[in-house]
């Protein structure tokens, strides 16, 4: 949490602070969902920062909608299915917001590796795999790249800007066309 000090004393800094937020009995059991299938389905470091946020949420409850989360009948379970990584899901996530591109070594449907810097723009869940959607400096193009075929990760010191026909935004209208 940032302060802010001031005259009168501190306060906290607007980016830091939720109003109140009221939830209804269906809407805390789609957020207790989603944090039990990201605990699930990404890595440690963030499974921690969804059950801290599901812990915060339900202390934040008025007394009437305590029992509600107690009440949660919908559930995520690990799966026979899911395809494992052996790259750090946070690293790419941390490199995504701060626009910093990673370098990998990939295998592809043919067994052959390449080497490729990539700017990472977002992590995909088509399930069972996780795939990185990025801006391929190599094939001059957007690529999707399955973390289960990413042998090597590296984050590179080196900084990407925000540019039109690159960004998810291009991305995501390149995955819209027919």
């Amino acid at each position: 949490m940032h302060l802010q000090r001031e005259s009168t004393g501190y306060l906290i800094d607007k980016r830091y602070y939720l109003p109140p937020v009221a939830f209804d009995h269906d809407e805390l059991e789609a957020l207790a969902l989603g944090i039990a299938v990201v605990g699930q389905w990404t890595d440690a470091p963030f499974a921690a920062k969804a059950t801290s946020a599901l812990e915060k949420i339900s202390a934040a409850l008025p007394p009437e909608l305590q029992g509600d989360m107690a009440q949660i009948t919908t559930f995520s379970v690990p799966g026979a299915s899911r395809i494992p990584w052996t790259v750090s899901f946070s690293d790419i996530r941390n490199a995504i917001r701060d626009r910093r591109k990673i370098q990998v070594n990939y295998v592809d449907l043919q067994d052959r590796t390449s080497r490729r810097i990539l700017r990472p723009l977002a992590l995909i869940f088509a399930s069972p795999v996780w795939v990185v959607a990025a801006w391929c400096e190599s094939r001059h193009d957007f690529r999707n790249f399955r973390l289960d075929r990413i042998e090597r990760l590296a984050c590179l010191e080196d900084r990407f800007e925000e540019e039109p026909d690159k960004n998810l935004s291009a991305f995501k209208a390149r995955e819209q066309e027919p």
